[in-house]
């Protein structure tokens, strides 16, 4: 028996890969690092502005790395144990994440700041200019 999704309606032409998408996030379940996302306020543009924070107490920015491929925005974060040394209590491991959000069409990632043991990403969207194109039909006889 086919399994029967949202995304198998032939109304949704070309919504394959964001059906497969839904599902990898679905199955991500580690909550480090802990995040923030926020609305920013103060628009002139009309733009969506968003701010993603990350908690990434311990990394330094050499040990961060910041990449969208395709519509994800893919933060990873990786320390290196720092040489011999003699732990009597080691409650702070050097641990490694990787962190992976969608992103719409159009989105752009606009800066990233680390500071406090935060790192800020800060994304907007433009508004999309509204076009109406019209189509020619052609009459075969």
């Amino acid at each position: 028996m086919t399994r029967m999704t949202p995304f198998s309606s032939p109304l949704m032409l070309g919504f394959d890969s964001m059906e497969k998408t839904l599902e990898r996030l679905a199955k991500s379940g580690d909550g480090y690092p802990p995040y923030n996302i926020e609305r920013l306020r103060d628009s002139d543009s009309g733009a969506t502005q968003l701010r993603i924070t990350l908690a990434v107490a311990g990394f330094k920015e050499a040990d961060l790395d910041i990449t969208t491929e395709e519509n994800q925005l893919v933060i990873r974060g990786k320390q290196e144990d720092e040489g011999e040394r003699e732990y009597l209590h080691r409650g702070i491991a050097a641990r490694q994440f990787v962190r992976a959000f969608m992103l719409a069409d159009g989105m752009r990632v606009v800066s990233a700041e680390l500071g406090n043991g935060l790192l800020a990403i800060d994304l907007d969207r433009p508004e999309p200019q509204r076009l109406v194109r019209k189509i020619n039909i052609s009459v075969k006889d």
